[in-house]
């Protein structure tokens, strides 16, 4: 196989492309931000299907995100990052139409997404919220089909290439593509935040109980602002 490296100056990996029989590392410059700071925000799932009322799983989450006031605090946090010079990935997930990349019989979780039909590419639902939409700079992950942001992406590639060595995680759902991240995250050394008040899942039951209990087992749960002052006193010690 060969491969070569192609820069457009966005800092964004694209991932490995098909090139005949070889396979291709597309990469564009992934230098680390000029304050030096080695904190990652992930924002996951911040999608109209979850986030928007008129989303297919809005009805779902709607009592919990209101319960922690999830998107007040998660838009305080993406200012509060932005002003810190943090880099922030986005991690959508989205589907072909048909569902070609799940089995003929899927289960669990992502059955639901298929029966509800959420999170086709293209669509309004699988959408980045405009109010947590990426600016100039920042990262779109790509091939998120499941649960784990880093399985099927070039999330962890990207995290590599700038230095960085704390992620702190936020969005949907709690117990599920939050909780799975995070012990990824755990697994490959990170120092891994969660993000209490920036999360949210299908019943204030669960959030609790993933909150309370597993989040402490794989990570130092915290809240938005604990997060960003914690982030100031670093970098003033």
């Amino acid at each position: 196989m060969t491969g070569r490296n192609v820069a457009d100056g966005r800092g964004v990996f694209i991932g490995p492309v098909a090139v005949g029989d070889d396979v291709e590392t597309i990469m564009m410059d992934t230098a680390a931000p000029a304050n030096g700071t080695t904190s990652a925000l992930v924002l996951i799932e911040y999608q109209n299907d979850f986030t928007a009322p008129g989303g297919v799983q809005h009805d779902a989450v709607r009592a919990v995100m209101a319960h922690t006031d999830m998107m007040r605090h998660s838009r305080v946090l993406l200012d509060g990052a932005r002003a810190r010079g943090m880099t922030v990935l986005h991690a959508p997930i989205t589907f072909a139409a048909g569902y070609p990349e799940l089995p003929s019989e899927p289960y669990g979780i992502l059955a639901g997404v298929v029966q509800s039909k959420a999170f086709r590419k293209n669509s309004w639902g699988a959408e980045i919220d405009a109010t947590m939409a990426p600016t100039a700079g920042e990262i779109v992950i790509e091939g998120k089909r499941g649960l784990d942001c880093f399985a099927t992406t070039n999330l962890g590639f990207i995290l590599r290439q700038r230095g960085i060595t704390r992620v702190a995680l936020a969005g949907f759902l709690t117990n599920c593509c939050v909780g799975s991240t995070m012990r990824s995250a755990y697994e490959r050394g990170y120092d891994v935040v969660t993000l209490t008040d920036c999360t949210a899942t299908l019943s204030i039951e669960a959030q609790e109980a993933a909150v309370n209990g597993t989040f402490p087992m794989f990570s130092r749960p915290m809240t938005a602002s604990a997060f960003l002052a914690e982030h100031d006193e670093g970098a003033t010690a």
